[in-house]
């Protein structure tokens, strides 16, 4: 069998949204898969310090900061972080409209304080549950307070705003240089975001790499879940969306396979014969 490249985004595809730790079936498939000869990146949003704990379950690289920053093994091959004048544009003009900023660089991510602040002075109104997972986050993925931030090159801006109106004066300031990735409203009404770079995207990614490698994109297969990925799976030779998926990604994927939960990424290596076994039924759930 052909050598293949899979790109694998995290949050909602090797593991649960904002967790470190990827179900047993999906270690044991890209332990599988590597030992055939295939390679296994992460490709994700996140930046580099977000993905390290999960660095230590095999992977050939990453491409991380969704693009931005991308490793092969130990070998960085493309680092592209906002000029000091991108940056500081952006964060103003993000401020005066009320957007909650998370600048994510290379060794951390340093969040606006007044997001949870804003939660909690409206837990009655249904934020309750948004506040909790938004300090598991932080928790979890080692997100600390803007106060803390040192000046350090930023890659990316996640950004969350109460309402779209909010968003049309930084998308006018800011087009020219940076896309606007939105997300789906989430349950209280809140829109997450990201400001990323035209420069690059997983897409772009994903052709870096494969140029690096010496890899035909025919034999590429990328697999996410939200529209952070659409890049990702529009330039892999497949493109496969998880069940838990938004619709929108579903709509244009190749193929959908089962969520996080119920073992999707051991049964895509398994359908597609990466891991060079040949048993009838699923084993590895």
């Amino acid at each position: 069998m052909k050598r293949k490249i899979i790109f694998l985004d995290i949050d909602g595809t090797l593991t649960e949204p904002g967790s470190n730790e990827p179900p047993d079936s999906a270690i044991e498939a890209v332990r599988k898969a590597r030992e055939e000869g295939h390679y296994v990146f992460l490709c994700t949003g996140r930046n580099y310090d977000m993905l390290m704990p999960l660095l230590k379950y095999g992977f050939d690289g990453a491409v991380a900061s969704s693009g931005g920053y991308i490793r092969c093994g130990e070998e960085v091959i493309y680092d592209c972080p906002m000029t000091e004048d991108q940056k500081l544009g952006a964060m103003d003009v993000l401020e005066k409209n009320g957007i909650f900023r998370t600048l994510e660089c290379l060794d951390g991510s340093y969040t606006d304080e007044g997001f949870k602040d804003f939660l909690k002075s409206h837990s009655g109104n249904g934020n309750s549950e948004l506040l909790r997972w938004r300090e598991q986050i932080e928790k979890e993925l080692h997100i600390r307070p803007m106060g803390e931030y040192k000046g350090q090159p930023v890659y990316k801006i996640v950004v969350m705003s109460r309402s779209e109106e909010q968003l049309e004066e930084p998308k006018r300031a800011l087009s020219d240089d940076f896309s606007f990735c939105i997300q789906e409203k989430n349950r209280q009404g809140f829109i997450n975001g990201e400001v990323v770079n035209k420069k690059f995207d997983k897409g772009k990614g994903i052709k870096r790499v494969c140029a690096w490698l010496g890899i035909p994109l025919e034999d590429s297969i990328a697999i996410g879940d939200s529209m952070n990925d659409r890049e990702m799976l529009e330039t892999a030779g497949l493109g496969i969306c998880m069940e838990n998926g938004s619709r929108g990604l579903k709509e244009l994927a190749d193929e959908i396979c089962p969520s996080v939960e119920e073992g999707g990424i051991w049964k895509v290596f398994f359908d597609h014969r990466l891991m060079g076994i040949s048993e009838d039924r699923v084993s590895g759930q």
